[in-house]
């Protein structure tokens, strides 16, 4: 079966292909499913560029990707949760990467229904933003009425933690560029700001809550505009003690800068390491079916333009998510 695989690390052009790979087999507690679409995140081309490998060793040729949705074709002797023809999607752990191809075997308990009223490509789009938002917000305790920052509302982590934010019942900044200043208000932001023209610093301050997508000086900066005791939340900034364990980081101590800022602000410092998680996919599902939710997808293409669409989605101008159609 065709499979889109990194062959080598560099430039994108170079390191992905279109291979073949024998058919997977199904293991008692696994599900095999036919691959319907994927979605393409950053972290499946900054593996391929080879910027990852000090954090996950591949051995390559490897297939690519890590969301998906589809249709089960095949049960493990030991499933019982799904039968063959349902509809679901996933997030596949790190150990069985490799979405973007015809059928992938996944973990039962890690799989959900896809929602019901969106298509398959919309359902691909949402695993990994999803699980990403939601663990990230949730690990530091976002509530109704707090004010919170979350920075890039235009992409797909971004677009996914306004709503999930708003549903929540939180006041929500966001950033974004001129050109998208009106979808993403559209998402349902209270105060969009537009960082070409304003200086967010300026506009969101004595805040509850900053989620930083960005990472480097905005991680830092974070800490500025939160309030006396206020919480960041990030999923690129430096790994605070907890994670770092969970990441297998021994004898970890978080950077004198960063510890000097949460000490100044009595704050709270999390960084977010997301797991698949089949509960959260659950409550995804119905927040979709609910209209709380809207998937939010850019462009679709082909399998056999899935390079061209690495490619598009490196450029960092993509409204949204990015899919892969495979049948």
């Amino acid at each position: 079966m065709k499979a889109l695989q990194i062959v080598k690390y560099g430039d994108l052009k170079d390191s992905l292909a279109i291979g073949e790979i024998e058919k997977p087999s199904v293991k008692p507690n696994d599900i095999l499913v036919e691959v319907k679409a994927v979605s393409l995140n950053p972290i499946d081309y900054k593996l391929a560029e080879g910027k990852l490998k000090e954090m996950m060793h591949l051995d390559l040729p490897t297939t690519i990707g890590f969301d998906l949705s589809g249709v089960i074709v095949e049960l493990g002797t030991d499933v019982s949760a799904f039968k063959i023809g349902d509809e679901v999607y996933t997030r596949v752990p790190q150990e069985q990467m490799g979405t973007i191809t015809d059928y992938v075997a996944v973990t039962s308990d890690l799989v959900a229904k896809k929602p019901a009223n969106i298509s398959f490509e919309e359902a691909a789009g949402l695993p990994l933003i999803g699980l990403t938002a939601i663990q990230a917000l949730e690990r530091v305790g976002i509530k109704e009425g707090d004010r919170i920052l979350i920075h890039a509302g235009s992409g797909g982590v971004g677009s996914f933690a306004i709503q999930y934010a708003k549903a929540k019942g939180a006041i929500v900044y966001t950033t974004t560029s001129t050109k998208n200043v009106d979808w993403v208000k559209a998402l349902g932001a209270d105060r969009v700001i537009d960082y070409k023209t304003e200086d967010y610093k300026e506009v969101a301050t004595n805040l509850d809550i900053v989620f930083d997508t960005l990472g480097g000086d905005y991680t830092f900066d974070a800490f500025e505009i939160i309030k006396e005791g206020g919480k960041v939340t990030s999923i690129v900034g430096p790994p605070d003690e907890e994670t770092a364990k969970q990441m297998g980081m021994t004898d970890y101590k978080l950077p004198e800068k960063l510890s000097k800022l949460i000490e100044e602000k009595s704050a709270v410092y999390k960084l977010t390491w997301m797991q698949p998680d089949a509960k959260q996919l659950k409550d995804i599902k119905s927040m979709v079916e609910d209209g709380a939710i809207k998937p939010i997808v850019d462009l679709i293409y082909t399998f056999e333009k899935g390079i061209e669409a690495y490619q598009y989605l490196a450029t960092g101008r993509a409204q949204g998510k990015v899919i892969i159609t495979l049948s």
